[in-house]
């Protein structure tokens, strides 16, 4: 193994702090590590993403309940399907539910703080763990790959020159922080991690000894003298990260009251981030993590589809937003801060016989915070018009998830359509996740889906944008709250649009 695979693989460096229990690692591949670290004063502004993975493809079907096609639902997972009079209503949507689990996330939606963006993939899907887990990363195309990651390329083009002259006073804290024991592919930059991971540091010290020893008579020759060199070099700058982040969680407060430590993983991650948010840490990315969700087998339980293991999962997944917004509300930061959730792939529309799902392909995403302006992207599923047969049928893509990256970094961040189009490889449209205005695509019919950013209709209470060259055939009366006409709008007959301002 040479010495950039060794750091791609599995370079770290720890730092010698615990926050809650965790340890600080920080994670390098060639000089990188220190790159990201030392890169964290939130540059132009102090805007935050935390992202959520889901690991082992999550069955979006019985997380987002499709009201309007029950029949068609429970036919085909008549096993696992949640009973109709269970699910979570939602206000101002009857054609969608959630599973009884998530009340959280009702709430949050009900508040106008939670978008669910509907069969999110990307074309010719990966149903391997790895392989799809790595587009999911690294936002290439199912033919393409990268060694960077699309949100390290995006920290790594923010601050150029990382490490040289990191830290520094206008950058002191961590770009990008993953609780966990790894970094992420998403964080690579083009050199190595642009983020560090809070772990044990135990190993750390036992590969390379005190911080101090780093005189090169003590080192082997060749690669292996060479990796423990910069591996002591990377914690050497990562110490400078450790009082940084001690000094925020010393500082930050959680004030939201979470469940008590081991009985939800992802809302012990969540309590660090708001804790660190709030303290003052400039750090722009987060990277959390829920496991388990791969649920071939024993989904639900044997007398109940509304428990089980996919159920828990659900419970801890709703439970740690909520109190994570929550928490970032009481502490009067939530305007600065969204979050974001995916899974490497979804599973299968239908059941198997093991009271399980197989995995599929297209899964909702959720986004979350007080900067989305639509509750629904997209639209519930069509049930009747799935790939595969038999009992291998999948859920059709209606937006590719590099859409919602897209708006990301272009809106939320601020990086620019241009510099977008770059980090993403090639443009992509906007889904409007933080746009009042709901925009024309292209020409076509007004109530075709495919016409509009959102993917589907707008609702009577958004403003709505013709865009230049775009003419909207208008086949039926509709509302809106305003309308900008830059292109044209042409009546199929004696129709009329009403504004209600």
């Amino acid at each position: 193994m040479n010495r950039r695979d060794f750091f791609k693989a599995s370079s770290a460096c720890v730092l010698p702090v615990m926050i809650d229990g965790f340890g600080m690692k920080a994670l390098a591949r060639d000089s990188v590590l220190v790159q990201s670290l030392l890169q964290t004063t939130a540059a132009n502004t102090d805007r935050v993403l935390v992202i959520i993975y889901l690991n082992g493809g999550n069955d979006g079907l019985n997380m987002v309940l499709p009201l309007d096609q029950y029949p068609a639902y429970t036919t085909l997972r008549s096993n696992i399907a949640i009973p109709q009079a269970s699910a979570l209503t939602l206000t101002g949507n009857d054609t969608t539910g959630l599973h009884p689990a998530m009340t959280g996330l009702q709430s949050l939606y009900n508040d106008g703080k939670l978008s669910i963006v509907h069969s999110v993939s990307y074309p010719n899907p990966d149903q391997s763990h790895y392989r799809a887990t790595d587009i999911w990363m690294t936002a290439v195309d199912s033919t393409q790959t990268s060694d960077s990651g699309w949100a390290g390329r995006y920290l790594e083009d923010r601050f150029p020159g990382y490490p040289t002259g990191y830290p520094n006073t206008n950058m002191e804290d961590p770009l990008a922080i993953q609780i966990g024991y790894l970094t992420s592919t998403a964080l690579l930059g083009s050199q190595g991690s642009m983020g560090i991971a809070i772990s044990n540091p135990d190993s750390f010290y036992q590969l390379v000894g005190a911080a101090s020893a780093t005189s090169p008579g003590d080192l082997p020759c060749c690669d292996a003298g060479d990796l423990i060199s910069f591996i002591r070099q990377q914690q050497a700058l990562s110490v400078g990260y450790a009082g940084e982040i001690k000094k925020a969680a010393d500082a930050g407060k959680n004030l939201a009251t979470y469940p008590t430590s081991g009985t939800n993983s992802l809302a012990d991650q969540l309590k660090i981030v708001s804790r660190l948010i709030h303290g003052g840490l400039k750090t722009k990315i987060y990277f959390v993590s829920l496991g388990g969700f791969d649920t071939h087998s024993g989904q639900v339980d044997t007398t109940d589809n509304t428990k089980g293991a996919h159920a828990t999962l659900l419970a801890k997944l709703s439970d740690g937003i909520a109190l994570f917004q929550q928490d970032l509300k009481l502490q009067g930061i939530e305007d600065k801060v969204i979050g974001m959730t995916f899974s490497e792939f979804g599973r299968r529309a239908n059941s198997n016989n093991s009271k399980g799902t197989d995995h599929g392909v297209a899964a909702p995403m959720f986004v979350f915070g007080s900067g989305v302006k639509h509750s629904t992207i997209g639209t519930n599923p069509n049930l009747s018009d799935l790939s595969g047969t038999g009992t291998n049928k999948d859920i059709k893509m209606q937006i590719d998830f590099r859409r919602v990256y897209n708006d990301i970094l272009n809106d939320w961040f601020g990086a620019g359509q241009s510099k977008t189009d770059t980090l993403l490889f090639r443009n992509f449209p906007t889904v409007s996740l933080f746009s009042n205005m709901v925009e024309s695509v292209t020409s076509g019919d007004w109530t075709d889906k495919n016409t509009w950013t959102v993917g589907r209709m707008p609702f009577p209470n958004e403003f709505v944008r013709i865009c230049p060259g775009h003419t909207v055939t208008v086949g039926q009366s509709v509302t809106m709250r305003n309308l900008k006409l830059d292109g044209k709008l042409k009546f199929a007959g004696n129709y009329k649009v009403k504004l209600t301002g």
